[in-house]
């Protein structure tokens, strides 16, 4: 059992999920988040004073799944979240030790679905 951690741009979460879904990955969760890497912000003026913008809007997405789906989910967000850029994001594979369905009790990988 895996849970994979992914930031990618706001923009790019549609295509990411639809990835997904072709792989029968339907069980994610999405949180806003802001962060900084290579890309470092950019600079505005607002009423007349130049402000540095250097967190930038991003997307993280969770799955925990099952070790015979890490490497199409790893594949889907790529080719969903990919442009080319500096800014397409990150991913992160972590491993898990233990899942818990609340509703049964039941324990394991039969846990995660």
């Amino acid at each position: 059992m895996k849970l994979i951690i992914a930031y990618i741009q706001p923009d790019r979460l549609n295509s990411v999920k639809q990835e997904l879904y072709k792989e029968e990955v339907y069980k994610i969760s999405v949180t806003n988040a802001m962060g900084c890497g290579q890309q470092m912000g950019y600079t505005e003026t607002y009423r007349g004073v130049e402000v540095e913008v250097n967190l930038l809007k991003k997307v993280r997405i969770e799955i925990a799944v099952n070790s015979s789906f890490v490497d199409k989910t790893i594949e889907a967000i790529i080719r969903g979240a990919r442009s080319g850029e500096i800014g397409d994001g990150k991913i992160f594979v972590l491993p898990i030790e233990e899942c818990i369905r609340i509703r049964s009790g039941e324990k394991g990988e039969g846990a995660i679905g």
